[in-house]
């Protein structure tokens, strides 16, 4: 966890722990080295999250022991906790070794979006990162310890075709139509760290009807495929933001699969939102398209009938 955390460079021999790298993580490592040391000594047993917090808080104190030496603030935003005293638009997420960053002048808008409202609604087609910059927006400011919770959330809606009766447990019955979200997660964290998060409830995947009743403080709650809500549950899911908060809400009004494409949740909230003070809305378009070329082709051919279609008359505009 703390190789992953900071980036250092951890190997233990003969009962001795050796650290390698930059000086700050370098130095950050040993004093949580230490303090796990004393919690041991205690017969203290942590959990994940509170070895997490421990991280944060020495990448926190070694900041403010650098800036009351006149030195610089720990300005590397894959630092749990660094002192950057605002987000500024960089995410400090990778996929393959590369740093995920938008693409598009529009992509760029959506990030930011994102950094400075607490419920962003997205619309989109296809392939415009949509749910992948959401994703990895949400895995910053979970690395950054600006939220305590991802939660990822999705209705179970089939696209044209009925899947009938699903074996196995709850998890196994959604795991259709969740996986989206989970591949996107899979990119940018390694699975050992997603399947300790999802037993510590660190990250939750959840069908829509499960959020019922329920309110989400210091979390970041993504709703993907939202064309796909009725208005109710709509109204649901976005009166479980609590403090501390942010929601994002991707959806493509172009690919609704309910039965009456009129009872969208995610045209009806965009018409009835559009003017409310601390909500963003972003608008991309096939020129944002960043899955193979073809994919904009085939978007651009199909545009005629989504124009004529109700969906596209009701569109969403940023």
């Amino acid at each position: 966890m703390i190789r992953e955390a900071l980036g250092v460079n951890i190997t233990a021999r003969d009962s001795t722990v050796y650290l390698r790298g930059e000086r700050a993580p370098v130095a950050i490592a040993k004093r949580v080295l230490e303090r796990l040391g004393e919690e041991g000594d205690g017969n203290s047993t942590l959990s994940r999250q509170q070895v997490l917090n421990l991280i944060s808080d020495e990448t926190v104190a070694e900041s403010k022991r650098s800036r009351a030496a006149g030195g610089e603030p720990l300005d590397d935003p894959s630092l749990p906790g660094a002192a950057l005293e605002e987000w500024d638009g960089r995410l400090a997420v990778f996929s393959a070794g590369r740093p995920v960053k938008p693409k598009t002048v529009n992509q760029q808008a959506y990030v930011e979006s994102i950094r400075d409202h607490d419920l962003v609604f997205c619309v989109g087609p296809a392939g415009t990162g949509k749910t992948y910059l959401a994703v990895a927006a949400a895995v910053h400011l979970l690395k950054t310890d600006r939220c305590r919770k991802l939660m990822l959330v999705r209705p179970a809606v089939e696209a044209g075709e009925k899947l009938g009766y699903l074996p196995g447990d709850l998890q196994a019955k959604v795991n259709p139509y969740l996986r989206p979200l989970l591949d996107a997660l899979h990119d940018m964290m390694d699975f050992g760290t997603i399947q300790r998060f999802m037993a510590s409830d660190v990250i939750e995947v959840v069908p829509l009807a499960y959020m019922r009743g329920r309110t989400l403080n210091n979390a970041v709650i993504i709703l993907d495929e939202a064309q796909n809500t009725t208005k109710g549950q709509m109204k649901m899911f976005l009166t479980r933001l609590g403090h501390g908060s942010k929601m994002i809400v991707t959806g493509d009004t172009t690919q609704i699969d309910l039965p009456d494409p009129r009872e969208s949740g995610l045209i009806d909230a965009a018409r009835r939102l559009a003017r409310t003070a601390g909500i963003g809305f972003s608008q991309l378009t096939t020129m944002d398209v960043v899955r193979h070329p073809i994919v904009q082709r085939i978007i651009e051919a199909y545009g005629d009938d989504d124009a004529n279609g109700p969906a596209h008359s009701n569109g969403v505009k940023a």
